[in-house]
């Protein structure tokens, strides 16, 4: 279903009525930069000593992270009638679910969309139903969704030889050999979505755990994404790019660098329909994922009868003890000086990055896990929110729309935070949120670059896409700038990730310490972790595995 006549209306009266003297003046906003959970993580690496503990809780459960593993860790223990569990927040509710809020403006801090859940996502459909956000038909093909949620048009566009077209893979304009490479392309996707491997299962699932272990499938892990295309006879630069494009906005590398397996999953996993939108629809709100992370603590605290499950502060140590793991959790003191308190429990719950377990356990070797042969090289990341007082005079072509690519742009373009609320004229004020995966470089190289730049080299680096777009125009209405750096933004699904035995050797213990994390299943997203939560919540109680 389109929607393009809500978003039209009286666009141009309300721009007009905007303009006035403050508004030409060209003000470059200085940011407001953060870093969330980089100080407690140096900490961490670094070995800071830990002081004393002044009180010890007692619990049978502690989830260590609430980011979207450990909250639906907590969602399934709640909604399954568990109650003694405690969650330890860390330093940033929700994770890369955060949202951030100015002036009544919901903004994302990081993911800000769920594709529709496939069959096989049955976790996340059940999570979906809870919330009543699939109104009926979760265990159907095609679910009722909650209208609101759904992305409303006009989805996305690409700004290319200045105008703006109406999808990111060009199928106009270029060469017709080129445009019948991405036919194949797309084509060929399409065949993927169905094929099932020599064991019977797809070949390509989300979960990832769920896809097919058929060797001849799984041999597509040992090249890149680029490598694969090259070796297919795919040649033409438009569709390069926008296979690049999308490895760096999934799993922040370039298609030369991620596996082929993962490159072709990106596209052939997603399954998913509903009955009262088109295909390839997604939910979103304007603060993101952050509505999921809201609606899952809600609902704990609902079953529960308490928000006293929510702990303060960051987990620090977790000590394998004869009676159970006992957890060292940090909060700041009156004078930001660290306290401390533990917490004995009989099983507990690692929802947090490996990168981060890895020094809060003795030695995570012993669970199969050795980060130095092991680890997955992680992206860094800079989300950036600029908050917008009316709007820059558009390029001709596609109007303004929820996600808006620049081809060929250093950055990935930009979302529009107010899009999904319906009225006839656009709101006067908007949030427009930029994302930039540091690609160019080594994770490292990086990250040493995030931590030490300028914040007016972050702000342009920020604001590169959209001063590709619109010019100087853009900051005479960008009036507040708030930028996250999260410098271990994601894990990247290098060639190797699908037969890593340390990450195989973590997702099946099921002991006194347990892990929950995307991290085991290489790579970042909504779907696989809420599914390592759940799994979690599954062991805990006993009930049999799935995958």
């Amino acid at each position: 279903m389109r929607r393009r006549s809500f978003l039209l209306g009286a666009a141009t009266a309300a721009a007009a009525g905007s303009v006035g003297y403050w508004r030409s003046r060209i003000v470059e906003t200085t940011p407001d930069v953060r870093y969330p959970g980089m100080q407690a993580g140096h900490a961490l690496r670094d070995g800071a000593a830990l002081p004393q503990p002044s009180a010890t809780r007692r619990h049978e459960v502690a989830i260590l992270g609430a980011g979207v593993a450990g909250l639906s860790c907590a969602w399934k223990l709640a909604r399954e009638g568990f109650t003694d569990f405690v969650v330890v927040q860390g330093p940033e509710f929700g994770g890369n679910a955060a949202a951030g809020q100015r002036d009544g403006l919901d903004y994302p801090l990081g993911a800000h969309y769920l594709p529709l859940p496939s069959l096989a996502s049955s976790h996340v459909r059940e999570m979906l139903a809870d919330f009543g956000l699939i109104e009926h038909g979760a265990g159907e093909v095609r679910p009722y969704y909650d209208e609101s949620v759904l992305v409303h048009s006009p989805q996305e566009r690409l700004l290319r030889n200045g105008r703006w077209e109406e999808h990111l893979l060009p199928m106009t304009g270029v060469p017709e050999a080129d445009a019948a490479q991405h036919r194949r392309f797309l084509e060929y996707i399409e065949r993927l979505r169905t094929q099932v491997g020599s064991d019977g299962r797809k070949v390509f699932s989300i979960p990832l755990v769920l896809s097919s272990r058929d060797p001849a499938w799984r041999a597509l892990d040992n090249l890149t994404f680029k490598q694969w295309l090259d070796r297919e006879g795919y040649t033409s630069p438009a569709l390069h790019w926008y296979l690049n494009y999308c490895c760096r906005d999934d799993y922040g590398e370039r298609h030369g660098v991620v596996s082929a397996w993962a490159g072709l999953h990106y596209f052939a996993s997603r399954d998913g329909h509903a009955a009262n939108a088109g295909e390839g629809a997604v939910l979103t709100w304007p603060g993101g994922l952050a509505v999921l992370a809201d609606r899952m603590r809600d609902a704990i605290t609902q079953r529960l009868g308490h928000a006293g499950w929510l702990l303060p502060g960051t987990a620090a140590r977790v000590q394998e003890l004869p009676a159970g793991p006992r957890v060292t959790c940090l909060t700041p003191g009156p004078q930001g000086d660290p306290r401390a308190y533990a917490i004995q429990t009989r099983r507990t719950v690692c929802a947090m990055p490996l990168f981060v377990a890895q020094h809060l356990l003795p030695d995570i070797r012993a669970y199969g896990y050795d980060p130095a042969a092991h680890a997955a090289p992680h992206a860094a990341w800079m989300v950036s929110n600029f908050v917008m007082e009316g709007y820059p005079v558009e390029a001709p072509g596609e109007p303004l729309s929820w996600d808006n690519v620049v081809y060929q742009g250093e950055a990935l373009g930009y979302v529009v935070s107010t899009h999904q609320l319906l009225r006839v004229a656009r709101p006067p004020r908007s949030v427009f949120t930029a994302y930039h995966a540091l690609s160019g470089q080594t994770p490292r190289a990086a990250r040493d670059w995030l931590t030490s730049a300028s914040p007016q080299a972050l702000r342009d680096m920020a604001a590169v896409d959209l001063v590709a777009a619109y010019g100087k125009d853009f900051w005479r209405h960008a009036r507040q700038l708030e930028i996250t750096v999260r410098g271990h933004a994601m894990a990247t699904p290098v060639c190797g990730y699908l037969s890593n035995p340390g990450l195989a050797a973590l997702r099946a213990v099921d002991g006194p310490v347990l892990f929950a994390h995307a991290d085991l299943s290489g790579y970042s997203v909504f779907e696989e972790a809420s599914w390592w939560g759940v799994q979690a919540a599954r062991r805990i109680l006993g009930h049999k595995e799935q995958g």
